[in-house]
């Protein structure tokens, strides 16, 4: 009653309310509980005036508190709580605190005791805290709150009490676990950090009783122990009256007195325990195969009236000092494998050994993940375990401004054996707590910084969770961490995968004024000084780590671009930039491979590259139509590829001249379309004249060549002073200009053409005769002209087939053929087409004959006629006059029975005509046929006009 009255005034005077008391907070370690409870003056054994009050409502609040208890179980925790069995011992792991306060009291008879130290070394209760924040409870199954069925089930509650400020209300928790453990061996030894307990069998159920405890309440809890080697009932009558220990010395002592000093002693249905904290000066220390060690001897003894009957009892734990030994990355534990004061004879049987970690057993496939080493001699049991292993943490220290760190872990060893003498086994369990020396932890300053990207990289560390980052000294200020930020710099932690250690980077800009600069021969060097200033936790323990950054970037010339026209081309001259810099050249919207280079005339000195870029290619862009000229742009990009992006950009815009209007004394008007730039989505196939059905002779995606007669195709003509003007229009024809205005943005298309004829125009001439000396004459000579016949690829007239054999062509496959007069640098030369043909033999007079061209026209007979292309100057045509070019599609002779199989042989007859001073039909005549529906240049070739033979290769 006394317990719980205190219990109850301790709440009544803390909670305001009962239920306000359950929000969650989190745990810090228990140690600033048990100062801060001193400072309030609140212990478990005080009992004030007012307890008088707590015990007349104490039923009540008891009533109201298991209520509170009940709906607070069935919230979510803020923190995970777990507990578990471990053989004879359990544990409980609470966490992570996050900075609060632990209190942790045992419950027993529906009263909550608060565990001191001194308590909890005298009830088998111990705990630890690693950096994280993470608690582990131990308690012996046979702690003094444990509820005890038979020896065989075990519960222990505890109350788990979350201190926060003063801002935020406690929190409490209650645990329970309920151990079955019936595996007890005759004798049990355990050793803690903070007790050593001996189990031992009783001979008989109830042959000892103890005397009453001086804590009220409590004689459940302490009681006396025995060795298991007697065999003889005691009776009931015996009480233990005295503890002798040999230290080893004999040293006497009452009962009350051992249990005073904090030693305890458990009477349970089957077996006597006892159990005596590690401070005790009775424990005394002795060397055991070479490892000291901790030893507990005691007798006790039991009288009745005359009679006296004495039980010994001991113990042995081994001593950190002796038994551990370091290197810089293992941990050696060594115990004795034969302990004599624990043995009757020196005959016993090693029956088990285990190794484990925080209380828990490991089998041989977990050792073996964490590289945990046990083995077993003549003399001892040896354990290895790796530094920075699974199942320990690290723990930072400062020492002379420099920062070390130790590796803490608590292995477990247990042992089973046998001595065959006193026919006896004993279970023995050893939990040590191992802290390394000082560790030396150099700390890595690595700079990550990549200079084009203009800002400094570092990482530094690694720490241990424990370390905080507080500041950085810069050369001209200290900044905080939440001041850094703010200042544009990026400070992260990162933390390892199980959280053991941590890195923190940082980011500056080189255009921070902290960055200094410095530039000379063309390098720039950026640098950078840095003091972190850090903090070890929860000590406060300052320290620094310094690093200097220095990054260099040489100084970067970008490639410039420039160029310039002429009548036919474009130019472009490209200057390198310094240091490799690396570009790809974009000509108009295509990359400048090396094809189009080989193409273009691309050459490179080393320091400059050029290339040209004839005026009428695809890739230029045609702006506009200005009188006799095409004004076009050609656009060139240098790009980065890394980083996908354009370092120049250069455009050229020229006016070069062009016949786009051609207007011939016989009447015949031709007419050039140009797509331009500003309608993209034109077609120049749709365009055609007033009249929509005079379309273009020929087209592709780029123009439309028209050629017609002024009295056709809706051509108007108009008088005017000593002029006859004939004028018609290109554009698209209405039904399909409808279907183009939905893009509103885009101008319609419209090409004036006009021809201008002199009417009645006078002109004087002055002329002087004088007398010949003698006739003229003509000097007769002989001479060979060269024409040549071949097939081009495709209608750009650009690559052309080889002459080495056939060329295999499918029917209906257009040929693309060009003739040409080679060898020629007169200009005023024109070859023109008189007549081709196509036979089964490589002889033109062979039969059958299929006619493609006659009279210089289409031949009215074939289904598929004769398509002409225009000829315009480029790099490889110099003067149009001497090429002539025409499409056919690819066909057979239906009279040959294996027509599909065989060559076709193309001729033809041209003619060359003096273009300043055409003369004949053959040089100036229209298609003579008048039901020929292709119109353009056609000629025709009088009986007695001259002309050259041309034989192609054969097509398959």
């Amino acid at each position: 009653i006394g317990f719980t009255c205190v219990w109850l005034y301790l709440l009544s005077r803390n909670l305001p309310h009962p239920v306000h008391r359950w929000r969650p907070v989190e745990f810090i370690p228990v140690t600033n509980s048990l100062k801060k409870q001193q400072k309030q003056g609140l212990h478990s054994h005080q009992f004030p005036t007012s307890c008088a009050m707590g015990c007349l409502v104490g039923l009540w609040w008891f009533t109201l508190l298991l209520a509170v208890v009940n709906i607070r179980a069935q919230k979510k925790p803020s923190i995970n709580i777990n507990s578990k069995c471990l053989g004879n011992v359990m544990r409980v792991d609470v966490g992570p605190l996050g900075g609060n306060l632990l209190e942790v009291s045992g419950v027993t008879n529906n009263s909550a005791i608060l565990l001191t130290s001194r308590l909890a070394s005298m009830c088998g209760f111990s705990m630890t805290i690693d950096l994280l924040g993470n608690a582990m409870i131990y308690a012996s199954l046979q702690n003094c709150f444990a509820q005890n069925v038979d020896d065989k089930v075990f519960t222990t509650k505890l109350n788990l009490r979350l201190h926060g400020n003063q801002m935020v209300e406690d929190e409490l928790y209650q645990v329970a676990e309920t151990c079955h453990y019936t595996a007890w061996a005759s004798r049990e030894i355990v050793c803690v950090h903070n007790y050593i307990e001996v189990s031992v069998k009783r001979a008989a159920p109830d042959d000892y009783v103890l005397p009453q405890h001086p804590v009220s309440g409590a004689n459940s809890m302490f009681r006396d122990v025995r060795h298991a080697a007697k065999k003889q009932p005691i009776d009931s009558e015996f009480r233990i009256t005295t503890l002798v220990f040999f230290t080893p010395e004999e040293r006497i002592m009452k009962v009350p007195e051992a249990q005073r000093r904090g030693y305890g002693i458990t009477n349970t249905p089957t077996r006597l325990v006892l159990r005596i904290p590690k401070t005790s000066p009775e424990i005394y220390t002795q060397n055991v195969a070479g490892v000291p060690m901790m030893v507990l001897k005691t007798s006790m003894k039991f009288e009745k009236k005359w009679l006296v009957t004495q039980i010994s009892a001991e113990a042995a734990c081994p001593i950190l000092e002796g038994s551990v030994s370091f290197t810089p990355n293992t941990i050696s534990w060594i115990l004795p494998r034969h302990i004599d004061s624990l043995l009757s004879s020196g005959q016993f049987k090693l029956l088990e050994v285990h190794m484990g970690v925080n209380g828990q057993r490991l089998n041989t496939a977990e050792m073996a993940a964490r590289q945990y080493v046990l083995s077993v001699n003549e003399q001892h049991i040896i354990i290895e375990i790796p530094v920075g292993a699974v199942g320990g943490h690290f723990k930072s220290h400062v020492q002379d401004g420099q920062y070390l760190t130790t590796y803490t872990i608590e292995p477990m060893l247990e042992l089973l054996w046998t001595d065959y003498n006193a026919h006896e086994d004993t279970r023995y369990k050893v939990l040590l707590p191992i802290t390394t020396p000082f560790l030396s932890r150099p700390l890595q300053v690595i700079n990550n910084t990549v200079p084009n990207e203009q800002i400094f990289k570092v990482l530094f560390g690694p720490f241990t969770s424990d370390v905080a980052l507080m500041n950085i000294t810069f050369p001209y200020e200290v900044l905080s961490v939440a001041d850094s930020n703010v200042r544009g710099f990026n400070i992260l932690q990162h933390k390892s995968q199980n959280s053991s250690s941590k890195v923190f980077t940082l980011e500056v800009p080189f255009t921070d004024p902290s960055v200094l600069q410095m530039t000379e021969k063309g390098i720039t060097v950026y640098s950078l000084h840095l003091t972190f200033g850090l903090l070890v936790l929860p000590e406060f323990a300052p320290f620094s780590l310094s690093a200097y950054l220095e990054a260099k970037i040489i100084d970067i010339v970008p490639p410039s671009v420039s160029g310039g026209c002429d009548d036919q081309n474009f130019y472009v001259l490209v200057k390198h930039g310094i240091h490799g810099f690396n570009v790809q050249t974009i000509v108009g919207r295509q990359v400048l491979t090396p094809d189009l280079a080989q193409q273009y005339g691309f050459m490179d000195n080393g320091t400059h590259f050029s290339f040209t870029v004839p005026s009428y290619s695809p890739i230029v862009a045609k702006e506009a139509v200005e009188g006799s000229s095409i004004r076009s742009r050609l656009d060139v990009a240098l790009k980065n590829p890394e980083a996908n992006k354009n370092i120049k950009e250069f455009s050229l815009a020229c006016n070069f001249f062009s016949t786009l209007t051609e207007c011939f004394p016989n009447g015949t008007m031709t007419a050039q379309a140009i797509k331009l730039e500003s309608v993209p989505s034109l077609n120049p196939r749709q365009l055609t004249l007033r009249d929509p059905h005079c379309g273009p002779s020929y087209s592709n995606d780029n123009y439309a060549y028209f050629v017609f007669t002024a009295n056709s195709c809706g051509t108007t003509r108009k008088f005017l002073p000593n002029m006859m003007t004939y004028e018609n229009e290109i554009s698209v024809p209405d039904e399909l200009q409808m279907k183009r205005e939905s893009n509103e943005d885009e101008p319609q298309y419209h090409l004036k053409v006009s021809c201008h004829y002199d009417i009645n125009t006078n002109h004087a001439v002055a002329f002087l005769t004088s007398r010949r000396s003698s006739e003229p004459y003509a000097e007769n000579a002989r001479g060979e002209l060269q024409v040549e016949m071949r097939l081009a690829s495709d209608d750009s007239y650009r690559d052309f087939h080889s002459i080495d054999g056939p060329i295999t062509k499918y029917l209906q496959q257009p040929l693309y053929f060009e003739v040409e007069l080679m060898s020629s640098t007169n200009s005023e030369v024109s070859m023109e087409l008189v007549s081709c043909w196509a036979t089964l033999e490589n002889d033109k007079k062979s039969l059958p004959r299929w006619d493609i061209i006659i009279d210089g026209c289409p031949s009215p007979r074939d289904p598929y006629q004769v398509k002409f292309h225009p000829v315009f100057p480029d790099g490889r045509v110099r003067y149009p006059s001497n090429v002539k070019r025409f499409e056919v599609p690819m066909f057979a002779f239906a009279e040959d029975k294996d027509n599909l199989r065989s060559k076709l042989f193309f001729h033809c007859d041209v003619v060359l005509c003096d273009a300043r001073n055409p003369v004949g039909r053959a040089c100036t005549g229209q298609c003579s046929n008048p039901d020929y529906t292709i119109t353009g240049q056609k000629r025709a070739v009088s009986e007695g006009q001259n002309s050259k033979d041309v034989i192609r290769t054969p097509i398959y």
